[in-house]
């Protein structure tokens, strides 16, 4: 027993130092290598994401809540899904209205993934299903929307818009529901509403010619109007004149008989004064500075002048 164990050392004494440390070097390169696979096989699930672990192409769980997890080494994959909602640009899709013209719809939607089984099952990928998606609401907005005219789609008042998004909405939900494509659309508008360019400018020359009859109509009752207020201002006019002048005559009769009752009354008092009075009237009417009179010597204007007065 004792010669075993001189030899054991012996044989420990021969080996050369370097073994050792190769020894020590593989030990450390296998706890290495356990590590990175360790860390290479730990995920983190974050906020707003579905973790998806599948083995052989075969889902084998969904991890939807945050946190630390880990998976099969070389066995299993992990890939990511989006958990929060997501916007969606739907390509313009043409429609015929109820009265036969057609019309550019533009829409958007807004969804989210509310099965990840259902949908990495049916749809396989995000891609899919939102080409999914936009081929259920195209065809349900060109239904709808084919139940409507021209003029209540693009007219706000009439049209009932609001009313067309929510029941869109809910028939492509119903429809996504059927197919089990995992999906959900929790809203769908109508970003803008365009005619084709075939129809556009004619549409325009439409709206201008029923803008320039209304602009005519304007005009018309602007000068009916103005004629018929000129109408009255000159019946108003003319008749103000002939009161007016109604009035002057009716003073200056007055006056005129007034001025001859004081003509008559002074008369009445001095018959010769008077007369002296109307003949210096007449005179300063008659005479000026230049003026030559020929009368008769028996004239009244003679005998004034030559001083024989009655």
């Amino acid at each position: 027993m004792a010669d075993d164990n001189v030899l054991n050392m012996n044989d420990r004494r021969s080996r050369p130092p370097w073994t050792k440390w190769i020894r020590t070097g593989l030990i450390l390169v296998v706890l290495l290598f356990i590590l990175l696979v360790g860390i290479m096989n730990v995920f983190i699930v974050k906020q707003g994401e579905y973790k998806v672990v599948s083995q052989f192409g075969e889902v084998v769980r969904i991890i939807d809540s945050p946190g630390l997890n880990a998976k099969v080494p070389f066995i299993q994959q992990v890939s990511s899904l989006p958990k929060y909602q997501m916007s969606y640009d739907i390509t313009s899709a043409e429609i015929n209205t109820l009265d036969k013209k057609r019309v550019l719809i533009d829409n958007y939607a807004v969804w989210r993934i509310s099965n990840p089984h259902d949908m990495i099952a049916n749809a396989r990928t995000v891609e899919n299903a939102e080409s999914i998606m936009a081929n259920f609401i195209n065809s349900v907005i060109r239904s709808e929307l084919g139940r409507l005219e021209f003029e209540q789609i693009i007219n706000e008042e009439d049209s009932a818009r609001g009313d067309i998004n929510a029941m869109v909405t809910e028939r492509v939900n119903s429809l996504l529901a059927e197919g089990s494509y995992g999906i959900e659309v929790t809203d769908i508008r109508m970003k803008r509403t365009d005619l084709p360019e075939d129809n556009e400018q004619a549409v325009y020359r439409r709206m201008i010619s029923e803008r320039e009859s209304t602009a005519q109509e304007y005009l018309s009752e602007g000068d009916a109007e103005a004629n018929r207020i000129r109408a009255n201002t000159d019946r108003e006019v003319t008749e103000m004149l002939s009161q007016a002048e109604a009035d002057a005559e009716e003073i200056i009769g007055e006056g005129e008989a007034e001025a001859a009752a004081i003509y008559n009354s002074s008369f009445g008092r001095d018959p010769e004064f008077y007369e002296l009075y109307k003949t210096l009237q007449t005179y300063q009417q008659t005479i000026g500075e230049d003026t030559v009179i020929v009368l008769p010597s028996d004239s009244p204007y003679a005998r004034i002048l030559m001083g024989y007065v009655d």
